[in-house]
């Protein structure tokens, strides 16, 4: 191990250490520098560590998957479950809530998802977040029991369609 850093000497023994981040490995070098210069090193660092941790997110799959059905293919949730659309909804906000939102369960998404290839979060009216495809937002129906299931289609008089890729 080198000797610790000091003011009066003229050569430090530089230390090559590695840091995990969520992006990988960082490899740092290890000199002797105090105050303003190591604190930049230190925010540079830190900067480009976060850098990389972002990244992968932005590179995130889509929310839903195709799956078949007898009418076709269909969006699903990462279950396979069946996705739909409500008429009512319109500009991108839902108009199911309350007793509705509880047979038409929502495609949650995070506060830190992003809009992608036709896909945007749209806020609910209790502040929670749902996935829209194309502008109209998306459910999965309480009946459905398994994947490949599409007994909401149709329903309330035609109201609830598929949601088709």
């Amino acid at each position: 191990m080198p000797p610790p850093c000091r003011a009066q000497r003229k050569i430090s023994l530089p230390r090559r250490q590695e840091y995990r981040t969520a992006g990988g490995v960082l490899p740092m070098q290890a000199n002797c520098m105090t105050g303003e210069l190591m604190t930049s090193s230190i925010r540079l660092a830190l900067t480009l560590a976060l850098s990389l941790a972002i990244v992968p997110a932005a590179f995130a799959a889509p929310p839903t998957k195709t799956g078949k059905t007898d009418k076709g293919s269909v969006l699903t949730d990462a279950k396979g479950m069946t996705l739909y659309t409500f008429d009512k909804d319109a500009d991108g906000k839902s108009a199911c809530n309350g007793p509705c939102a509880t047979n038409w369960p929502v495609l949650k998404a995070e506060a830190s998802d992003a809009a992608s290839d036709g896909y945007t979060v749209i806020t609910r009216d209790d502040g929670s977040k749902q996935w829209a495809y194309k502008g109209k937002p998306l459910y999965t129906f309480a009946k459905d029991q398994k994947p490949g299931d599409i007994t909401g289609d149709g329903f309330l008089n035609g109201a609830w369609h598929l949601a088709m890729p």
